[in-house]
């Protein structure tokens, strides 16, 4: 899936994505869920906290 399809599917820019793909923005719990729903994997499998 690209960044931009990504971006589209839950709402945000694709700005937003690759900041969060290079550890440069923490997600808000919604776009995280978004994120993890869209891939249809648990939200730990797609963020682990530090």
């Amino acid at each position: 899936m690209s960044q931009q399809k990504l971006a589209e599917a839950i709402g945000v820019t694709r700005q937003t994505i690759i900041a969060i793909e290079k550890n440069k923005y923490s997600p808000s719990l919604e776009v995280a869920f978004k994120i993890a729903l869209e891939f249809g994997v648990p939200l730990e499998k797609v963020f682990v906290y530090k």
